[in-house]
């Protein structure tokens, strides 16, 4: 593929998925006119392997429709998760909204499935607070299924929301069908005997990811 076409391609991606110049140079580790100057400047001429490698997989498009050359192997499709600019607290909650994109991560569609049985479902939101240690800490990314919100509730550690607080908790049914919201971190208090009317199910926790 001539770099003309790669460029190309590179902007339609940009523009399909609404993303921005800026942000998307910030990802492959740049300054925030690097993507703008490479499609609207030609410089550099060429996308770096490794730049173009991230931007490969945060699309889940081959590399060879990014100027990579026909002898490249092919790229394995990854499948877009959205990460949003919400917290979840783990500690004595966070109001916040959970419709804030602030970009998508490329996953294996395969490793995904394990996770779910509804991947579209599947968003990834950060962590504030240590109630949940050593569980989770504070900054760590979790993936979040929303289609747990509208099964039968299994015991396991959710997001929810109680008066508008969006929280990380380990959440357990109780007698009488009341709940039980837990924090990992014995210096937390538990609280018992919630009633399932006050409490709102916004995902089940199926993955964690930490930063070193």
């Amino acid at each position: 593929m001539v770099e003309t076409d790669a460029r190309a391609a590179l902007e339609r991606l940009i523009a399909s998925h609404g993303d921005d110049y800026a942000g998307l140079s910030k990802l492959v580790g740049r300054n925030a006119a690097y993507i703008q100057q490479y499609i609207k400047r030609g410089s550099p001429r060429t996308l770096p392997e490794k730049e173009r490698g991230i931007l490969a997989r945060y699309f889940g498009v081959d590399e060879r429709l990014l100027g990579a050359p026909e002898n490249h192997g092919p790229h394995s499709a990854m499948q877009l998760v959205p990460q949003l600019a919400v917290a979840a607290s783990a500690g004595s909650g966070a109001i916040d909204s959970l419709d804030s994109l602030a970009g998508k991560v490329g996953f294996d569609p395969k490793w995904l499935k394990n996770l779910s049985n509804d991947p579209e479902s599947l968003s990834l939101i950060s962590v504030i607070g240590d109630s949940m240690m050593p569980t989770l800490c504070d900054g760590d990314d979790i993936m979040v299924d929303a289609s747990a919100a509208t099964k039968p509730l299994r015991d396991g550690i959710h997001v929810i929301r109680i008066d508008d607080e969006l929280m990380v908790k380990r959440v357990a049914r109780g007698p009488g069908g009341k709940l039980s919201i837990l924090s990992d971190n014995p210096s937390w208090p538990d609280w018992e005997d919630v009633a399932v009317s006050d409490v709102r199910i916004v995902g089940r926790v199926v993955w964690a990811g930490r930063r070193l």
